[in-house]
């Protein structure tokens, strides 16, 4: 058994056609560029949860692992955020005490 690469259902080796999306399967079927793993990881580290909808598109991953990396990259924003406001909030506060003591 293998899956087809482009929409992930489980199929016979010897199947020319995905039965689920009417593809015909070559032995050297290319795999759409948003389904590519590396694509995927790329773009949540560049778009961040921007990028969640390829997450979604993707049907080798099941319901449970969309949720669990949609989970994941949500609080890493979150964090993320809340990092970046502290860290600007902490540079304001810094060049205001400069201008007070008159530099």
């Amino acid at each position: 058994m293998k899956k087809c690469p482009y929409c992930g259902k489980e199929i016979s080796d010897t199947v020319e056609k995905c039965e689920d999306c009417s593809i015909v399967l070559d032995k050297k079927a290319k795999e759409k560029w948003y389904l590519k793993t590396s694509t995927l990881i790329i773009s949540l580290l560049c778009v961040g949860p921007f990028a969640l909808p390829l997450v979604w598109v993707n049907r080798r991953f099941s319901n449970t692992k969309k949720v669990v990396i949609t989970v994941i990259v949500i609080v890493l924003t979150i964090y993320l955020t809340v990092v970046v406001a502290d860290s600007l909030k902490r540079i304001l506060d810094y060049y205001r005490q400069i201008n007070q003591m008159g530099y």
